[in-house]
Formats: structure tokens, C-alpha cells, sequence
């Protein structure tokens, strides 16, 4: 009964996306009548999102012991988006040349509209700053409240005893945004049974179609890497326990994650998830919200899909090293760097035609291709910022913080 307590509310949100899968097969594109529903709790995330990204992140660096502490937790954070994107990235490469994703496909070449494109150096500046302070309080810049936020909790921490009363403000701020999280989710069964009954409907012909045999490839790759390499992480951060707390626990976002399609909408369950799990305040709170915006195994499983299936559109030779180490740099630009940046997903896509000279015809099909493989690449993409969290709290609180933790509590 306890187990099943536990998992009673994940288990109400899987039948309710299940139930949805259903609907979708069942009545096509008529479940758009539907979709407001959905729309509706995604609404409801994403205007969560900003006040709880702004006073999780800052209140998190305002209460930290020392600036040391920011730097080891931001250090170790980044070595490992690094590494496991890598990881990701070999892991697609490796299948790809198995089970080339173009073979025997035929897709008539458009020529795509022209685009206008920014400088580089502008688009990374775009990204980290906005021109006017109200512009700072949008999902559509979230890499510059990101910033501004870690710049808040900074100030605030280096304010000393003037600035304790800012801080406490920050965490009950903080608090109450969880809280306000915690009673949408009551919502979140109706939301994602409908906003999964529209997904299906829509773009179920498309994974029939030319398309069938990169998402035949996609989506056991991605479940795959979810079930095996994220317990192989957990289990690295935690041993046993680590593997037992991360499984009990994510299955909540993971439902937001695939329902939503959206990694920035699955922030608050994920931390709640994080904390459950016990990761500390500081850690989940800074690490979460970051890697929503540059935390991408599911964008780099990707990148490296769509480079292979346009290699194999075009006729051209992928087995080469330069090839394959030029397509784990992108797939790392694309998790890491693009989509911080506006438009980034349009920009890691340019990347791949410009870095390989393919035309710019091409970049319909990747478009297309990037829409019907988004939903479990947005599930890697948002778990896999829970579980880096946790290897975090292991590298900056060391083995046994997990046993620690739950003997404390």
C-alpha cells in the first residue's frame, strides 16, 4: 500500500497521457477541439516559470556558505552536461551507422525560405541580457533571468547582514512558489490526457510516413538511454539508494516532460522531484532551472539522428572521423550553447547545412523531423537535468551525502 501511495499520483498522470494516446489515434485531428485544455495547464507553467526560476536560482546562491561553494557546484555542474551530452551524442552515432535512419527514404527537396540571420557574438548577447527590465520577466529569455538571477542571489549573499533580510524574502518566495506549483498540479491529469490526445492526433500520419524509420530509431535509442543510463547515473550519485529514490521520484516530471514538450515547463516538478530525492536546496534550486536552457541529452541524441539522416538523404559519406567528431561538436553546440540562444533550435539546424554544405532545402525535413521526435527528446532533455543534480550533490557533498541526507530527516 505504501508503494502504492507512493506512486499514485505519477500513475494517475501516465494513464491520463495513455488515455490520450487513445483519444489521438481514434479521432486524428478532430482532438484539436480539445487542445485548449492542454493549453491551458501548460499556460499555467509556464507563468509559474519565471517567478519560481528568478527566486529558486537567487535565493539558492543568496543562502550558500561561501562564493566557493557557487563556483564547485556551477563547475561540476557544467563538466557534466558536458560529458554526458558526449556520452549521448557516441551513443547515437554508434546506432546510426548500424541502422542508417535515410535508408530507402525519398523526401521531395523545397526550397526553404530565407531566414535572416544575426551575427553570432550578437545572438550570444541577445541571449544573456535584455534592454529593458520588464523584458527580463518572459520565458523567451530565460538565459538572461538566469543570469540576472545568479547575479540577485550574488549580491545578495556579498551583502552580509543587510542583506539576510532579502534572503529570508528569496526563500520564502522561493517556498511559496513551490507551493503554488503543488496546486496546479492537481490540474496537470486533465492537461496532459488533452494536450497528448492533440499530439498524437496531429502528428501521428507524419511517424507513417517518410519519416517512419529515424523515429523508429529515435524512440527506443532515447527510452533506452531514459531507463538505462539515467539508473546508471542515479547509481553512480547514490549506489542502490540513489537508483531505489530516483526511480520513486521522477516519474512525475517525466509524465510533465512528455506531455508538454517542454523543458522549461517541467521545472517545478522536477525540483520537487529533486528534493524528494534529496539533493540539496542549493543544488537543485541552481542546477534544474540552468539545464532546462543548456542541458540537452535529448537534443544531442538528436542533432546526431538528423545529420545522419541527411547524410543518407544527399548520398554523401558519413564514415569518417572528421565527420563524426564535427557531428559531436554540433550535437554539443545544439544541447548546450543554441538553446540558450533565440530561435536557437532554427540555429543548430542552420548549423548542420552550413557545416556540412548540404542546401538550404534541407532545412525543412530537419524542422519536420525535430517536431515528430521532440516529445522523448524532451523527456531526456528534463531528466536528465534530475539526475545531473544528484551527481552534483555526489561530487560537492561526496559519497555518502544521499545516506546523510535521509538519516538526518
Amino acid at each position: 500500500m505504501s508503494v502504492l501511495k507512493s506512486y499514485r499520483f505519477p500513475i494517475i498522470l501516465l494513464t491520463s497521457i495513455i488515455i490520450g494516446v487513445f483519444v489521438g489515434l481514434i479521432f486524428g485531428k478532430d482532438t484539436q477541439v480539445i487542445k485548449p485544455l492542454g493549453d491551458l495547464f501548460l499556460n499555467a507553467m509556464f507563468t509559474i516559470v519565471v517567478p519560481l526560476v528568478f527566486f529558486s536560482i537567487s535565493s539558492a546562491i543568496a543562502n550558500m556558505d561561501s562564493a566557493k561553494r557557487v563556483g564547485k557546484i556551477i563547475g561540476y555542474m557544467l563538466l557534466i552536461f558536458a560529458i554526458t551530452g558526449i556520452i549521448a551524442s557516441i551513443i547515437m552515432l554508434i546506432v546510426t551507422l548500424i541502422f542508417p535512419p535515410a535508408s530507402g527514404v525519398h523526401i521531395d527537396l523545397t526550397e526553404a525560405a530565407k531566414q535572416k540571420s544575426q551575427p553570432f557574438l550578437e545572438q550570444v548577447v541577445a541571449a544573456l541580457s535584455v534592454n529593458d527590465f520588464p523584458a527580463i520577466l518572459s520565458k523567451s529569455n530565460m538565459l538572461a533571468l538566469i543570469v540576472f538571477s545568479g547575479l540577485v542571489g550574488l549580491a545578495t549573499n556579498m551583502s552580509g547582514e543587510s542583506g539576510r533580510p532579502f534572503a529570508k524574502f528569496l526563500t520564502s518566495a522561493s517556498d511559496v512558489s513551490m507551493k503554488l506549483v503543488s496546486l496546479v498540479m492537481y490540474y496537470a491529469p486533465i492537461g496532459l490526457g488533452a494536450y497528448f490526445a492533440t499530439l498524437v492526433g496531429i502528428f501521428g500520419p507524419t511517424l507513417l510516413g517518410d519519416y517512419f524509420r529515424a523515429v523508429v530509431i529515435y524512440y527506443p535509442v532515447s527510452i533506452l538511454y531514459f531507463f538505462i543510463g539515467f539508473t546508471f547515473y542515479a547509481f553512480l550519485a547514490g549506489g542502490g539508494l540513489g537508483v531505489r529514490t530516483f526511480w520513486k521520484n521522477i516519474l512525475s516530471p517525466a509524465a510533465v516532460a512528455l506531455g508538454t514538450s517542454s523543458s522549461v515547463a517541467t521545472i517545478p516538478s522536477n525540483i520537487a522531484a529533486a528534493e524528494k530525492t534529496g539533493v540539496p536546496k542549493d543544488i537543485r534550486e541552481t542546477v534544474i532551472p540552468i539545464g532546462a536552457t543548456i542541458h540537452m541529452d535529448g537534443s544531442c541524441l538528436s542533432a546526431i539522428l538528423k545529420i545522419s539522416f541527411l547524410f543518407g538523404i544527399f548520398n554523401k559519406d558519413f564514415h569518417s572521423i572528421s565527420a563524426f567528431l564535427i557531428a559531436i561538436g554540433i550535437a554539443l553546440l545544439s544541447g548546450m550553447v543554441m538553446s540558450g540562444i533565440p530561435g536557437g533550435g532554427f540555429v543548430g539546424e542552420m548549423l548542420i547545412v552550413t557545416m556540412y554544405g548540404f542546401p538550404t532545402a534541407a532545412l525543412p525535413i530537419l524542422a519536420v523531423l525535430g517536431s515528430v521526435v521532440d516529445p522523448p527528446a524532451t523527456l531526456v532533455n528534463a531528466i536528465g537535468d534530475n539526475v545531473a543534480s544528484m551527481l552534483v550533490a555526489r561530487l560537492t557533498e561526496g559519497k555518502n551525502w544521499m545516506k546523510q541526507k535521509f538519516s538526518h530527516s
